[in-house]
């Protein structure tokens, strides 16, 4: 390649990665700049859920709204673990922030992803702490509850890490789509899986896909799933830095990495994607920000950012948010894990 040649590559791929395309474009983006100046519309609400007297907030990775627009959280037990714990984790609160209803005692060790679906039911997953110590008996499944608290379902084995059609490794979350096909992020990092598995609607194992790694359809920590209105699944391949898309069969479609290091992805009905990174900085993801941030499903462009919260983030492993989800009226909620908080964020 002569000199003139290799000076305007030089020059394309600079423009490239400066304009940092969006939408299925980003399929193979390798140079991806920083996206931390999007405009924040928004102003928090601190201890606006009200816990019962006497418990404290622990840490907290997973929050979803139901149709009726209460607001359901999974809370690690006043801790960052429930192993001892008969605190029940699942909490139901009103848009008020009055705790209507909790449920789950003594049934979890590590409650992460959480799922509320079209009907009302309550889904969780439960891993082990990041240390490691499990509980004899808990772990490693994915509890479908009903509204009231009743188990309806029971993926996985209690206890028991695997990478079978019956066994889980560290489940991080959980979604289901209009037609009750259930797929589990299914990892969470360490030695543990790094996979997306399906099943129908009574629980028969359909498919699974993925292994460890970094190349298009291989995950490191799928720490969140999410269905857009297409019914295309959004995984947060955290360690990676990076959304992919597939659909529902497990065909990749596109990889994004304007979202940043992404703990957490919620899809409202109109296709807003609110993705939370927890974990950014000058190691895992040098350049790029803490913070919320929200875009287009169907193209993915930015419109705003919400900053972490924490004014020195690279003094902690996590903060502000990993769970993150959205009501109706355009409220933005952030689960905790770090700072073991629930947060509310309202327009201006």
């Amino acid at each position: 390649m002569s000199h003139a040649c290799r000076m305007a590559f030089t020059l394309a791929a600079a423009i490239v990665a400066t304009v940092a395309p969006v939408g299925e474009r980003a399929y193979g983006q390798t140079d991806v700049r920083p996206t931390n100046s999007a405009p924040n519309p928004y102003r928090i609400v601190e201890n606006w859920a009200k816990m019962p007297e006497g418990r404290t907030w622990g840490a907290t990775s997973a929050v979803d709204v139901d149709r009726r627009g209460n607001i359901w959280v999974g809370e690690r037990c006043g801790a960052n673990t429930c192993g001892g714990s008969n605190l029940p984790p699942v909490l139901e609160f009103d848009p008020s922030g009055k705790l209507l209803k909790s449920f789950g005692s003594g049934m979890f060790v590590f409650p992460h992803g959480f799922h509320v679906d079209k009907d009302g039911n309550v889904w969780v997953t439960d891993t082990i702490p990041t240390s490691g110590e499990g509980v004899p008996g808990k772990g490693h499944t994915v509890v479908k509850f009903s509204p009231e608290g009743k188990v309806l379902m029971t993926l996985g084995k209690p206890g028991v890490a695997g990478d079978g059609p019956d066994t889980f490794n560290q489940p991080s979350d959980v979604v289901v789509a209009s037609n009750g096909d259930i797929f589990v992020a299914d990892g969470h990092g360490g030695n543990s899986n790094a996979r997306i598995v399906k099943f129908s609607k009574d629980g028969k194992f359909i498919k699974a896909w993925g292994k460890k790694g970094s190349a298009p359809g291989e995950l490191d920590t799928p720490h969140a799933i999410a269905l857009d209105s297409k019914g295309r699944l959004f995984v947060g391949d955290r360690n990676n830095n990076r959304i992919q898309i597939f659909d529902r069969e497990g065909s990749f479609i596109a990889e994004w990495k304007q979202f940043g290091r992404p703990s957490g992805i919620y899809i409202d009905r109109n296709d807003t994607v609110y993705v939370s990174d927890s974990e950014s900085n000058t190691k895992r993801n040098p350049g790029w920000k803490r913070g919320i941030r929200i875009g287009s499903a169907r193209d993915g462009s930015l419109i705003a950012f919400i900053p972490d919260p924490e004014p020195n983030p690279d003094n902690s492993a996590t903060s502000g948010a990993e769970g993150v989800a959205a009501d109706s009226m355009g409220n933005v909620y952030g689960a905790e894990v770090g700072p073991r908080a629930l947060k509310k964020y309202v327009k201006r």
